[in-house]
């Protein structure tokens, strides 16, 4: 399957679908990868916080290896946690995440959060940092040392995640590089367009994570919605095109003009996710989809709500 690429605003090319990685078991995400770029995945959104990054290296290096890729056909995100937002502290960051890759640079490094932490405690890459205190700190001073990052070639391209708009509006006014891209939740609970039309009117792409709305997210309570993949709606729609649920709500996503993350290390479920492009939903297929909106956000991250910068913030997009 051969997956359509986005032009950004850097004149860097990204692909239009991304393998989610977090919360992939250790021991699993490394075949995971391995088979996601056998079958056509070139684009793999990681994290220094999701604690695999080390694993997906040595699938991706594997890969380089038998000559399934050259480098410059993957592109790999992977983004700056909260606790390194110290404008000296980015680079050395981003370096750590390029030596558990055993790669020469990212394509794409995003600020995970606008909210910066200092951490208390031992790292054990599990959410939410229980020994993590949220501080005040400017991201703009965080943004001048992802900026450096590119200017040292540690990353093609920088960017954001889950900022909001009027943050989003702050780093484009004090940058020397633009972002090219705000990585922020997209699914048919949460479609976030008014998020998705402020960001393409200032030329940044999207990358939407959780777009079957994350159902294995460990804070989930009872009661809370979660995305129901087999909807009349949902079903409907995918009889129509001979499609599974999920595959019509990636389509959604993808013809919302967002590049969609989904997560999954079943071999199966990777083969059906990247299944998407031959075929397009109709404009009353969207209206059906956009009808199963009802703003709600699988992630929304309680632990930093006491942070001066939480995106999340009522009357905010």
């Amino acid at each position: 399957m051969v997956v359509p690429n986005i032009s950004l605003n850097n004149e860097e090319v990204c692909p239009a679908l991304a393998l989610g990685t977090w919360l992939s078991k250790p021991g699993e995400v490394e075949e995971a990868v391995k088979y996601a770029i056998d079958i056509g995945y070139r684009h793999i959104d990681c994290a220094w916080l999701y604690g695999n990054e080390k694993e997906i290296g040595n699938a991706i290096r594997a890969k380089l290896a038998d000559e399934t890729v050259h480098r410059n056909e993957l592109f790999i995100t992977t983004k700056l946690w909260n606790t390194f937002h110290e404008e000296e502290e980015v680079v050395e960051a981003c370096k750590r995440s390029l030596k558990n890759f055993g790669l020469c640079y990212v394509d794409l490094y995003l600020v995970h959060w606008p909210c910066a932490q200092k951490n208390l405690g031992k790292v054990d890459f599990n959410l939410p940092f229980k020994d993590a205190v949220n501080i005040p700190y400017d991201f703009v001073k965080t943004w001048r040392g992802m900026e450096r990052c590119v200017e040292l070639k540690l990353a093609k391209s920088i960017g954001l995640s889950n900022f909001n708009s009027k943050q989003v509006q702050r780093i484009l006014d004090n940058c020397k590089i633009k972002p090219v891209m705000n990585q922020i939740e997209v699914n048919p609970y949460f479609n976030n367009k008014q998020l998705i039309k402020f960001c393409k009117e200032r030329q940044l792409a999207i990358q939407g994570y959780s777009p079957l709305g994350s159902p294995a997210r460990p804070w989930i309570k009872p009661g809370d919605p979660v995305v129901d993949l087999k909807t009349p709606e949902v079903e409907g729609i995918g009889k129509k095109y001979g499609k599974t649920g999920p595959q019509v709500i990636l389509r959604y996503v993808y013809q919302l003009g967002v590049i969609p993350i989904p997560k999954s290390s079943n071999f199966e479920r990777l083969k059906q996710n990247i299944d998407i492009f031959d075929f397009e939903l109709s404009e009353e297929d969207m209206a059906v989809m956009d009808s199963l909106n009802i703003n709600v956000r699988a992630c929304h991250a309680e632990e930093l709500k006491d942070s001066p910068d939480y995106p999340f913030k009522e009357n905010e997009f």
